[in-house]
This record gives C-alpha cells, structure tokens and sequence, in this order.
C-alpha cells in the first residue's frame, strides 16, 4: 500500500490515506451503507471525545485504562475523556434518553467513525493501527427473540458486504473478549499472511477462531489397556516433556502435562495430554474467572509443595482443583510429575490415583484433528479478522439504564447486539488475499479505479483522441477511469499499473491504431491480450465491470 500510493505513515500505528487508498476506502463505505440500509439500519455519528463518567457507568474505564489500550485526556477544566475505540456506552446514552417504549422498538443504529486504541505494538500497517476506520453498529431490542433477529439480520448484511467485496472469507466462532456478551462470531478474510489461526471444517462449515475452537474427542493411545501399579522412576534433571519422553522411550502421547495456574479464585491445576497446547481462553472461560494465568515457580512450588518441572496430579494440596482435557479420558498408564525434584511417576490412572474436578475441551484444536460436530478431519487456515458480532444482551442496557416499558407498562432492559466492521483492515485484507509479485491484484469493487487507459505516444495526436474518446464513452458508462497521460515512458506506466492494480486495462498505441485497434487486457490475466476496435474495447469493459459489480 505504501509503494502503490495508497497510504503514507505518519508514525508507529499511523496513517495517512491518499488519493488512490481514499477512493478504495469511499467505495467500500458504499457498499457497507447500501447493505446496512437494505438491512434497516440507521446511520448516526456520536462524538470520539467521551467523558470519563459515561465510560465508569458501564465498567470499562478502570479496566481499558489498566490494560493500557484507552487513550485519555483532560481538558482545562480537568474533566477527564476518552479517545473511543467503540461506542457501547456513547450510543447507549443516546437510545436512553430517546426511547421510553415497546412501541419504538426494536432500532438499529451504526457509524462509521475513527477510533483509537493505544496498542502495544503496532503493526501490519492498516491491520494494527493505533488510529482505525471502523464501521460501529448497536442494535436495541424488547427481548432475546428480537435480538436474534436483528443479529440474524447484521450476520447476512456482512456477508453481502463481503461478498460484494470479492472477498474469500469465513464465519467462526468467537470469544466476546473485552466487549462481553453471551456469544459472537468473527468473519476472517482468508490469507497466507494473516496474524489469526482459524479452524474451519470443509464437511459441515463448522468454523471457530482457534482460540475458541472444539474439536472432538481424540483416542487415547492406550486406551483399553490393562492397568498397571503406579511405580516411582527416579529421573534427575528431566523436566521437560520431550526429555522425558526419550529418557523413559515412550511416546509423549503417554505423557500428561501439569500445568499450574492463579487466578483471583487462586490456583488451579490443568492436565493435559504431552503433545498438545493449553487454551487459556476456554479454561478461563470455564472457570468463570477475569484473569487467569500460568503461576510463577515460586507460587507453583509454594502451592505444590514440589519442584518446578515435576508437577503432578497425585498428592496436589486439597486446595487446587484439577481440571483435565478430554485428551486423557480414557488413557491408562500415564506418566505424570511426582511434585518432587528428579522424580516421575509411571502407571498412573485417573480416577484410581487422583480426583478430577471438571473435564472439558481445554486444548489448542490443530489440523486433522476430528470436528466437534461431525469427526471430520479439521482445517487450520491464517485469517484476517474483518467483522466481529457479538450478541450482548443487557449488558450495557442494565449498566446504564437503558430500559423501556412493555405492554403491561413494566420497566425492561432493553437487549442489545453490537456490530464492527473493520473498514480500513477490510481494504488491507483484500490486499494481502489478491496480490502478486508485482503488485495488488483488486478484486473491481474495491479497486480505486477499475479501468486504466494508457495511450502510448503523448505527442500522436491520434492517440490522444481515441483515449480520451474511450475515457468519455466509460465515464458515461458509469464506469470509474483514469487515463494515465503522464509523459513517461511504456515501461513505466505499465509497472505502476501493475503495482497500483487496476483491474481492466486498455492501451492504445499508434500502431494498433494504425489497423484500427487497441488492446484490452485484465490484471489478473494480463498475459491474455487482446486487440479490438475502441468501441469493442468500451464494451468489453462494460461487461466486465458491470458483472463485477452486480448486486445481488
């Protein structure tokens, strides 16, 4: 984007659009309001700049500023204010003081407004800004009925959006992170490059970001075997599960990982399988808990009372709860931590040798493993997350105040869902989706121009004439072109064409002309020429643009 013209950066997390990125930006709020308004939705604008009291209303003050992603000032009178990275709180202030009753309802509201958020580290260009384009909506109903609706209703506007974009995407499964809610899912733009894990299965469209991704049950390899003695085996300075697994020379899927964490509701013991990776966040999620993290090797030897690197199930204090992943249900004759510097223990069963607290999905999902729904072998894709929708429900509605009157003039709190879309990233993405090694391969809505004319000899006059003959017939064809007459040389108009991506291409040169004919050819296919009369050529382009830019 940055060599295409398309942005300039003005600091870590920073940019500036100009002409061509701008354009790209404006068509794609097109669409969005087009689909939005077929949707009933209604377009508002609520200040960036909001006070600190409305943000305490509803909670998120302390927590954003603690996190270090609010940006915050004070003005001179000292009264303190939020750069807004959303607007659940300034957009429920707004449906509070103007909706008293059922009859009102339900009511969708969005903006497409900057926002800021004050990231760590800043990166990916548009992806991770600390200043971001964002399409914002809420939705107000009476009741969970109606909420699904209206969230029904944002899911397919988004996937029209996206659609129309020329985007290859998918709808995963989500967590509700620090917006809350009872359930959301994200859309990620397919990509080689992009910074999300998605797991999605090709059999039954089951889709999850892989940080809330199930998958079902996988079969111990030692299922059904004969249960052994739980024995000690002294093993000195083996701690981590690959050591262990050769000293001992068995596979490390007979190995159980112990995995010690605090939280505010105190420590906690995961086991999982030797060959897999924790989810934090379904284990958090699972003990209902705001933070959760892996314990530090004083606090795991002070609540263990053993060595770090030898923690186990067997023996724990009374006062941590062992939670296991359904990846060892069922397997006999683990080998676990001894909680005793140098040691491990062998034929060790669950159920016999320790009690379990809680069996659940707590594992990374990875390729091939079996789909929740149907046992499928899973998919790992990279995604951009583009649209995030959420289901909130009273949330913010009960924090604030926000309520209506039913029909039996009883005060409720209204149910809300919230709607993002990511404007800036959704144009990035398409980028990292359509590209080559010569430059942005535009799918036509998006592109800032979608037809390029390039007449070769600025001082043929004849040239001159028929491609601006050809630039007038497309303008009137509703078709948006740039006629690139710099005076520069072929190679060097077509380069940048390349780079910049136009989509369709016409080139007159004063020898075509000379048998009456121009070239027309595509980005995508720009080894395939072909010569036509200048009117074939407007019709050609006609096609083309108009079948990509159907709506349908």
């Amino acid at each position: 984007m940055l060599r295409a013209g398309l942005i300039k950066k003005s600091a870590a997390g920073l940019y500036s659009f100009l002409p061509a990125g701008l354009r790209s930006i404006r068509k794609l709020e097109t669409i969005i309001r087009e689909e939005l308004g077929r949707a009933g939705a209604l377009e508002v604008e609520v200040p960036i700049l909001q006070p600190r009291e409305l943000w305490e209303e509803s909670g998120r003050w302390e927590r954003y500023a603690q996190e270090g992603i609010l940006f915050h000032l004070k003005d001179r009178k000292s009264g303190e204010f939020a750069l807004a990275p959303t607007a659940e709180e300034a957009v429920t202030d707004l449906i509070r003081t103007s909706i008293s009753s059922h009859r009102q309802l339900p009511i969708n509201l969005y903006q497409i407004r900057t926002k800021f958020r004050d990231e760590i580290r800043p990166r990916f260009g548009l992806l991770r800004g600390r200043e971001f384009l964002m399409k914002d909506g809420y939705s107000f109903d009476a009741d969970e009925a109606g909420l699904d609706k209206s969230y029904r209703a944002m899911d397919e506007a988004y996937r029209r959006i996206f659609r129309r974009c020329g985007l290859d995407f998918t709808l995963v499964e989500a967590d509700t992170g620090n917006i809350g809610g009872r359930a959301s899912e994200e859309f990620m733009v397919l990509a080689s490059s992009g910074e999300d894990a998605v797991v999605r299965c090709s059999s039954c469209n089951y889709g999850a970001n892989v940080e809330k991704a199930a998958t079902g049950r996988l079969v111990p390899p030692s299922a059904g075997e004969e249960l052994r003695p739980k024995e000690r085996v002294v093993t000195p300075g083996v701690t981590s599960i690959d050591s262990v697994s050769k000293f001992l020379g068995i596979p490390v899927t007979r190995l159980v990982k112990t995995l010690i964490y605090e939280s505010e509701k105190g420590f906690i013991a995961l086991l999982i399988r030797g060959d897999l990776e924790a989810n934090e966040i379904l284990l958090q999620r699972a003990l209902g808990t705001l933070h959760l993290q892996l314990a530090s090797d004083a606090k795991v030897e002070k609540a263990t009372g053993g060595a770090v690197g030898y923690s186990g199930p067997v023996g724990l204090p009374d006062g941590i709860e062992i939670f296991a992943d359904e990846s060892i249900r069922g397997l006999a004759n683990a080998v676990v931590g001894a909680n005793e510097a140098g040691v491990h223990l062998v034929g060790v069963n669950p159920d016999r040798d320790f009690t379990i607290s809680r069996w659940g999905d707590f594992r990374v999902a990875r390729a091939g493993d079996p789909c929740p729904l149907c046992l499928s072998p899973l998919e790992v894709h990279r995604g951009i997350e583009v649209g995030h929708i959420f289901k909130l429900g009273t949330k913010y509605s009960e924090a604030l105040g926000c309520s209506y009157l039913d029909e039996r003039s009883e005060r409720k709190p209204m149910v809300m869902g919230t709607y993002g879309l990511g404007v800036g990233r959704t144009i990035a993405a398409a980028i990292e989706q359509h590209n080559d090694a010569d430059g942005i391969l535009w799918p036509v809505p998006l592109a800032p121009w979608s037809v390029v004319i390039t007449p070769l000899g600025a001082d043929d006059g004849e040239v001159t004439r028929v491609s601006e003959s050809i630039y007038d017939l497309l303008e009137k064809g509703g078709v948006d072109v740039l006629l690139d007459d710099r005076d520069e040389r072929p190679g060097v108009k077509f380069k940048d064409a390349d780079l910049i991506g136009f989509p369709l291409r016409v080139t007159v040169g004063s020898k075509g002309l000379k048998d009456g004919k121009v070239e027309f050819s595509t980005r995508r296919e720009k080894g395939k020429k072909v010569f036509v009369t200048p009117e074939d050529a407007v019709k050609l382009v006609l096609e083309e643009f108009h079948a990509a830019t159907r709506i349908g």
